[in-house]
């Protein structure tokens, strides 16, 4: 009987995630303000899923929700990608178009993978608009012109490495408060999602990790800037960091 509000529900969420995705970096919008922002569409999906009850739950169908990268190459977000989908209850693998670009598929409930999207693009932008400020740093000038490349890999690499992290640790207090309700939503939600994702009979293949030479200089200082996002719902906000610059 209470579907109706329920799917009514879940359209203000999915307007709530539009009107977040609009104030993007590009429209002035500060990464800690971005990522701020996504932490709080996690809260509202969080209570959203505990409205439902469990028989709702095993009805609604899973859908999928692609993120395309426009790279034929690995990205920083590669690295992350994993822990954006652990953290939204979803599941993630990597496909390439017919111009060998990849993309991810996210695959899980519907409320859930357009926050995955929203995650990954809003780190995608973070990571680059921190690696462009890396390269007007005094650090980043002490490089030789032919290190370059390598540091701006490491940067990257650090800063998502730090920002996954997080994202497990913030996914870990979620599931702890959410499962302080008593009910195992979390387990619920897998066991729909497991159920949903073998039917795909996807023949997925396991990526072997590769060793990268990095510049740990670099790799440190992107992990600080990972570490400085705020991404922690229910703490206020911190000033931007461009703020407290000054600039």
């Amino acid at each position: 009987m209470n579907q109706p509000l329920n799917l009514a529900a879940l359209d203000k969420l999915k307007v709530r995630i539009q009107s977040l995705r609009a104030k993007t970096i590009e429209n002035g919008c500060t990464e800690d303000e971005a990522l701020s922002a996504a932490a709080k569409v996690a809260e509202l999906l969080d209570r959203h899923d505990l409205s439902l009850s469990d028989v709702e739950l095993r009805q609604v169908a899973c859908e999928r929700r692609v993120y395309e990268t426009h790279r034929k190459k690995r990205i920083p977000l590669d690295d992350c990608i994993g822990a954006i989908a652990h953290f939204c209850d979803c599941r993630v693998w990597r496909e390439k178009n017919a111009a060998g670009e990849s993309s991810y598929v996210f695959f899980g409930l519907r409320s859930d993978i357009e926050v995955a999207h929203y995650l990954a693009e809003l780190i995608d932008a973070a990571v680059r608009a921190e690696l462009g400020r890396y390269k007007t740093s005094a650090d980043y000038g002490r490089f030789r012109h032919q290190d370059r490349h390598l540091a701006n890999s490491s940067f990257a690499l650090g800063m998502v490495a730090s920002i996954a992290d997080r994202l497990v640790a913030l996914k870990a207090g979620r599931d702890q408060v959410n499962n302080a309700t008593g009910r195992g939503l979390v387990v619920l939600k897998t066991s729909v999602v497991d159920a949903e994702f073998a039917k795909l009979d996807l023949n997925l293949r396991s990526q072997r990790s590769t060793s990268r030479t990095v510049s740990m200089t670099a790799y440190e200082a992107g992990g600080a800037a990972g570490a400085e996002l705020a991404i922690s719902p229910g703490v206020p906000q911190a000033q931007s960091r461009s703020a407290q610059k000054g600039s």
